[in-house]
């Protein structure tokens, strides 16, 4: 693995998973400003490791395998906890995760066949959408008068719109590729080129 500062911080975010988890546990106002604030700041080592990647040439193997599994672990373990705390209904975690799951499972088979399907406009606008939701509903308090519980609940149902958006497009550009024919066999040659057998 090469040890760029990319890579270091892409590990560094997965490391504030845990510290994320106990801090929303801390009791009372201490607990709903370190949650927030260590969610925020592994929010944008997200967005800080993807850019110093592309702008000093750092991209690696370990790094396009890892970014994205730690993005998925933090966004995961946080829609987790809220709706323990009964913060957010269950469907809206549910849809935000599974559509996560799908996705990467269609990622890794389409890189196995050599495509590539490019992120979209939407697919940027849901995940800047679940960031600042998530982190108003980590904070859970009144600021400047504005109830940030309730902003971040309606962000969260525009996130898990686009979740789902984003995702039919993906589906729908890979599934040229999804309803290829494999590649035949062997066994398959042979078939066609026997027919009286």
């Amino acid at each position: 693995m090469q040890w760029t500062v990319s890579n270091q911080l892409t590990i560094g975010r997965v490391l504030l998973i845990p510290l994320f988890i106990i801090a929303f546990y801390l009791p009372g106002f201490s607990g709903y400003i370190l949650a927030s604030f260590i969610f925020a700041l592994a929010s944008v080592t997200d967005w800080l490791d993807g850019y110093l990647a592309r702008t000093r040439g750092e991209e690696t193997a370990f790094g396009r395998f890892l970014d994205p599994v730690a993005d998925k672990l933090l966004v995961a373990a946080a829609l987790v906890v809220l709706v323990e705390a009964e913060r957010v209904p269950a469907l809206l975690a549910m849809i935000i995760i599974g559509r996560e799951i799908t996705i990467s499972a269609l990622r890794e088979w389409l890189a196995e066949h050599a495509t590539t399907v490019h992120v979209s406009i939407l697919g940027k606008m849901k995940t800047a959408a679940q960031m600042v939701s998530i982190i108003a509903l980590l904070l859970h308090i009144e600021l400047a008068g504005i109830d940030m519980h309730s902003v971040g609940l309606f962000l969260l149902w525009v996130a898990a719109i686009l979740t789902l958006w984003s995702g039919y497009e993906y589906i729908r550009d890979a599934w040229p590729e999804l309803m290829g024919r494999e590649k035949p066999t062997v066994d398959d040659e042979q078939s066609r080129q026997s027919p009286d057998q």
